[in-house]
């Protein structure tokens, strides 16, 4: 199925120049149309922000969507392979119905499997890896129509997983499951960011399975905190901030609605580790993001360098997210090597507006060796991000070996890798 009208992105702000987005319906239609295309991008669920699905005009913008939704759940080995195209909500339905649970989630359950753990994208909680963690084999089609599989052990694992769709089209990948918990969740209100030590904001961080500090950078500190708490967990307070008195939007002004049961209320893990309802627009709907992940070690004097530029960022800001994601080992993931304090902005829907803080804040965060996220808006330029991937020469040979005519590769691919 070929699609020939207008593509844009999830948020508007990026209209993709291929001629066509293709939708092939089976796994050898696929193939005939990667190896028959000069260069092949895929687009997931459309939630990046920058241009890392352009195919360039000459080139094929690929959906996975019409293929079918593959979720075969092995309850013996507590595994699933879920094809390219599933989103997390319905894979999430499919596991619990197993008795079964992804260790995490993201914010959002409407984004796609596949581009999630392609760009590096995770949820929170100072044990709880990036999305990839849970990935133990990767399938993929590659240049000439044929399919590679990769999975742990292989000494090219590091790079098959986070690989930015550069090394082929994920057709399935095969995910670590465990038995199904369930979750509680409590917002808090007004935590201060003066007084807060390391000690403490150690503390605050392992308060949880799952924490979220949340602030509109309009005064000092965290106008929101969310604690997700395994019910299979001990109990503890939280006296750093006030019980909310209602239920919250992480964006202030949105219907508390959208989101997931609050108050404490135990529900299915997968009901309540993400921030929004799959039923439901995540987020505001009307906005932009960038991302940041630093070294944990970093994170009070990389909060303290916002907080001082709060002036500049607060008049575009819709709502800023602080998290915790710990350390894998994909070469290219922004939590490669280290754990990391990760802080999100959601940013009003005016790119011209934007950019310029984008850059103050990238200034802001340079001294604590800031990797941005791959699927947000970001102006880091492509010689520092080489320095701060340790692997990236490794990604490289695993990407000529795998497409050495680089069909899989755009020019944010290539401003990216160098070399």
């Amino acid at each position: 199925m070929t699609v020939t009208s207008t593509v844009t992105n999830w948020a508007g702000n990026i209209t993709y120049t291929a001629g066509e987005l293709h939708r092939p319906h089976s796994l050898d239609a696929l193939r005939a149309l990667v190896r028959d295309s000069p260069v092949v991008r895929v687009l997931g669920s459309g939630h990046s922000f920058n241009e890392i699905a352009e195919p360039g005009a000459g080139g094929v913008l690929l959906s996975l969507a019409a293929l079918p939704a593959e979720t075969d759940v092995d309850t013996a080995a507590r595994t699933v392979r879920v094809g390219g195209g599933v989103r997390y909500a319905e894979l999430a339905r499919r596991v619990h119905a197993h008795g079964l649970a992804l260790p995490n989630m993201a914010s959002l359950p409407h984004i796609s499997v596949a581009g999630s753990v392609a760009t590096g994208t995770h949820g929170s909680g100072v044990r709880n890896g990036p999305l990839a963690s849970a990935v133990r084999e990767v399938e993929l089609v590659t240049a000439d129509g044929s399919t590679v599989v990769i999975g742990r052990g292989d000494a090219r694992f590091g790079g098959a997983v986070t690989s930015l769709g550069a090394l082929g089209v994920v057709t399935a990948l095969t995910l670590d499951l465990e038995p199904a918990f369930d979750v509680e969740q409590h917002v808090f209100t007004e935590l201060p960011l003066d007084g807060l030590d390391t000690a403490a904001f150690e503390t605050v961080m392992a308060a949880a399975y799952s924490v979220s500090l949340f602030t509109d950078w309009r005064a000092p500190g965290f106008r929101q905190v969310w604690l997700k708490r395994r019910t299979d967990q001990p109990l503890s307070g939280f006296p750093w901030a006030t019980p909310a008195a209602e239920k919250m939007h992480p964006v202030p002004g949105m219907p508390a609605v959208n989101c997931t049961e609050q108050f404490g209320v135990p529900g299915p893990w997968h009901e309540r580790l993400p921030h929004f309802r799959a039923e439901f627009t995540p987020s505001s709907g009307a906005e932009l993001q960038s991302e940041y992940l630093m070294p944990h070690r970093h994170a009070l004097d990389a909060l303290r360098a916002l907080d001082a530029i709060r002036a500049t960022v607060a008049p575009v800001l819709q709502t800023c997210e602080v998290r915790a994601v710990a350390a894998d080992g994909q070469w290219l993931s922004p939590s490669h090597g280290r754990d990391t304090v990760a802080v999100h902005f959601t940013w009003v829907e005016d790119t011209e507006a934007v950019l310029p803080v984008v850059r103050r804040v990238e200034q802001a965060l340079d001294a604590f060796e800031a990797r941005p996220h791959w699927g947000k808006v970001f102006t880091t330029p492509a010689a520092v991000l080489r320095e701060r991937y340790p692997r990236l020469d490794d990604f490289r040979a695993l990407a000529r070996e795998l497409d050495p005519a680089g069909k899989f590769t755009n020019a944010f691919v290539r401003e990216v890798l160098g070399g």
